[in-house]
């Protein structure tokens, strides 16, 4: 089925798929639902036959099965009591219980599905919102319909049961006035989906505002540094205080419409309920309706009416569950890359080559037109260039966080759309200039992807890294848990141990993306001698303002306006480039001297 088809349909009829491997389950739940409002349904009946026996004694229903006595039918309805309302609470414990698990179970495969979504989605997706409104959805959204799931459904189920047992009663006891009890039903079914539709918009606006509220609190959280740093903490009070009260407004006019739906219900409630009650008596004044009957049917009006009351309640749940799910699907229904392959390569050499690719951010002017580059097996090259010059923006493109508008990418000569996207990115090592640690201890943040790693091998890459020494100060060691994104360490540190889970998953391809520019000099000449080791035999890409660090490259290209200007060794590029050159005298600290004069060594 297409997206569009998707999208175009009700939401609760999209998550009704999710439903179906627990479609047993439900029935189970729905059973119990009906059987507990079938007991729930009863007690009126015994009442109607308790005033039966008070007034009509030995001539009453009881008498004909051989109870004569007051005190024997009385015991006999007492008892009949216990056990309905025993099974009564039986059946609400086990409806609560199975609807709750399957609310549950739907929830855990809804929040599963879309977090799986959301990783395969491309990267700008991310760049264009941030990680609070997604949080909102992935959290609060799937939470509201878990609210529903819980108690809407059953009510659902036990009002349509009330509706139908009740209604067959009265016109067994009585057709005439059933006809005017039933009334008011109507009415409260044109005022249910009245409310549903001028309430939809309501309360998906306060979705939204819900998560623009929570983006800004993960937003400045994340950066309660920053914010204290400039003391912009008032700036950031008023900020959020502004959102907040946006969302409480929202909430105002969604609560004033569902708030007066009840008591509009309630007079409609009361006109049947007063039908019953005179109409009936009158019937029983004129003998055509016995006492009993009419008693019973006096209870069972306000168990039949009264309950619907709680649609109000029901209704605000569905449609604040309704708005979630919308915001749900949406997201869904975003487009993802799509792996269009299933290649492996084994063994992969790890050439790479970038033919004629033309890449453009969403709503950004081009970025590469025309764009080409080859990069042999096992050599080492660099691609240095002025901020925006598009040097990360190969590296997206090579592991597929983007894909390319036109042209190709090819390793050992295969498009990359044509391999397994998870045997793409596994061969590649990318250690970013962003590094992202997550809340663990030392060696999980090592490990990560390479799960399955012995601690000999983890401290292998550490100490290939440079990272082992530090790592073994720390309070313990490998086991210090360094706290999210690894607030706990220095950024150099941070940057070490992202090299160390590179080295350790052990890839064909190496991309070292900034991989020093936060360490300081000693520890990047360290590095860099390490690295001497790291990337032999493999093919490694290394993306750099600091020109030290790409001296030893086979191959030095120089980009500019997302094209290659320069290209050439280091000895080259200074001697007979201008670009190149001129960075490095800036970089050397000498803007006049003669490049052929100034010593590499």
């Amino acid at each position: 089925m297409s997206q569009s088809s998707q999208s175009s349909r009700s939401p609760f009829v999209r998550l009704l798929r999710y439903g179906r491997p627990y479609r047993g389950l439900a029935l189970q739940a729905s059973a119990y639902s009906v059987l507990n409002k079938l007991f729930d349904l009863a007690p009126p009946a015994l009442i109607g036959i308790a005033v039966e026996v008070v007034v009509k004694q030995d001539q009453s229903f009881l008498a004909d099965w051989g109870l004569v006595s007051v005190r024997s039918q009385l015991i006999a309805i007492a008892i009949v009591s216990g056990i309905i309302w025993g099974l009564e609470s039986i059946f609400e414990y086990a409806y609560q219980w199975v609807w709750r698990n399957l609310a549950q179970s739907i929830q855990h495969d809804l929040r599963l599905d879309t977090y799986h979504h959301v990783q395969s989605l491309e990267m700008g997706y991310f760049e264009e919102r941030s990680a609070g409104e997604l949080m909102s959805i992935l959290n609060d959204d799937i939470n509201q319909l878990e609210r529903f799931l819980d108690r809407g459904a059953n009510e659902v189920l036990q009002v349509l049961t009330t509706v139908v047992i009740v209604a067959t009663s009265f016109f067994l006891l009585s057709p005439s006035v059933a006809w005017l009890a039933m009334l008011p039903i109507p009415v409260i079914l044109f005022g249910s989906i009245t409310f549903q539709q001028r309430l939809a918009p309501l309360y998906s606006d306060v979705r939204d505002r819900v998560g623009w509220l929570n983006s800004q609190l993960s937003n400045n959280l994340g950066g309660i540094a920053t914010i204290k740093s400039f003391v912009a903490e008032k700036f950031e009070l008023d900020r959020i205080a502004r959102l907040s009260d946006g969302y409480r407004t929202s909430n105002r006019r969604a609560i004033a419409l569902s708030a007066a739906f009840v008591p509009l219900i309630r007079i409609a409630i009361f006109a049947g309920f007063t039908t019953t009650l005179i109409v009936g008596g009158l019937e029983v004044g004129a003998g055509t309706l016995a006492v009993g009957s009419y008693s019973t049917m006096v209870f069972l009006t306000q168990r039949l009416l009264w309950p619907l009351t709680r649609l109000g309640e029901t209704l605000d749940l569905y449609q604040r569950s309704a708005s979630s799910t919308r915001r749900i699907f949406r997201l869904l229904d975003t487009p993802e890359i799509t792996p269009t392959g299933d290649r492996i390569l084994d063994p992969l050499a790890g050439s790479i080559a970038f033919n004629q690719i033309d890449f453009a951010y969403r709503d950004r002017t081009p970025l590469l037109t025309n764009f080409s580059l080859q990069v042999p097996a096992g050599q080492t090259i660099a691609v240095v260039g002025p901020t925006g010059s598009g040097k990360s923006t190969l590296v997206k493109l090579l592991l597929r966080l983007y894909d390319t508008n036109s042209g190709q990418i090819t390793i050992d000569g295969v498009d990359i759309r044509d391999l397994d996207l998870q045997h793409l990115r596994q061969a590649i090592g990318w250690v970013s200039q962003d590094v992202f640690l997550f809340h663990g201890t030392v060696a999980d943040n090592i490990c990560y992807g390479s799960f399955d790693a012995s601690e000999a091998r983890i401290q292998e890459a550490a100490v290939l890294a440079e990272a082992d020494d530090f790592i073994r100060e720390l309070p313990q060691g490998y086991d210090t848990v360094i706290g999210e994104r690894g607030q706990k360490l220095s950024g150099g540190q941070r940057q070490r141990l992202a090299i160390a889970r590179a080295i350790l998953k052990d890839p064909p391809i190496l991309i070292l993306d900034e991989a020093t520019s936060a360490v300081d000099n000693e520890t990047e000449a360290a590095i860099q001698r390490s690295l001497d080791v790291i990337t032999a035999h493999r093919t490694t890409i290394v993306i750099a303002h600091r020109l030290s660090t790409v001296r030893n490259a086979d191959c030095i290209y120089v980009m500019q306006n997302g094209a290659i200007v320069e290209r050439g060794t280091h000895d080259e590029l200074v001697i007979n480039s201008s670009i190149y050159a001129d960075l490095w005298r800036v970089q050397t600290g000498d803007r006049h001297r003669d490049p052929r004069q100034v010593s590499y060594s």
